[in-house]
């Protein structure tokens, strides 16, 4: 099993989205890239800690590959907005790959200069590539909210 941690605006959707392909294990939404220890969603939310909102996805890497969940990323947001997805504006909703190794970075790197060259995009892509640090997970009623509710509250 491998792991692969994405910030793409709203996680309830971004997860729902990414549960649905053949290969991903688990998934779990919490916060990543910030400066508070054990922060909550209330204040993520406020965009005072730095964290992004993120999904962390288990996956078997002999069903579907890192590159593979990367385009994913890339098909389940807007990554030329700045800080921005649907509705949510906020640091908190910046478009980010947290990378666990010199692959992930490599793979991240390049498939933004692949989609960049596709044109797929009107404008570039401003998603940022960067070292995971401290993964916190979110309060259990934000775990896979799609699922609890049935719709999701964001602009996904």
């Amino acid at each position: 099993m491998a792991t692969a941690i994405f910030g793409a605006g709203c996680f309830w959707g971004v997860e729902a989205f990414f549960e649905k392909f053949e290969g991903v294990i688990a998934t779990r939404v919490g916060f990543m890239g910030g400066h508070l220890e054990n922060p909550t969603y209330t204040q993520v939310k406020t965009g005072e800690t730095g964290h992004a909102e993120v999904v962390k996805i288990d996956y078997d890497p002999t069903i579907i590959t890192y590159a593979e969940l990367v385009n994913i990323f890339f098909e389940v947001h807007d990554p030329t907005s700045k800080n921005k997805q649907g509705v949510d504006v906020g640091h908190q909703y910046r478009s980010v790959i947290f990378y666990s190794d010199e692959s992930q970075k490599f793979i991240g790197e390049e498939k933004i200069h692949e989609w960049n060259e596709k044109g797929t995009f009107k404008r570039p892509i401003v998603t940022e590539v960067v070292k995971l640090s401290t993964f916190y997970e979110a309060e259990e009623e934000h775990q896979k909210y799609f699922q609890k509710h049935g719709t999701v509250a964001c602009g996904i």
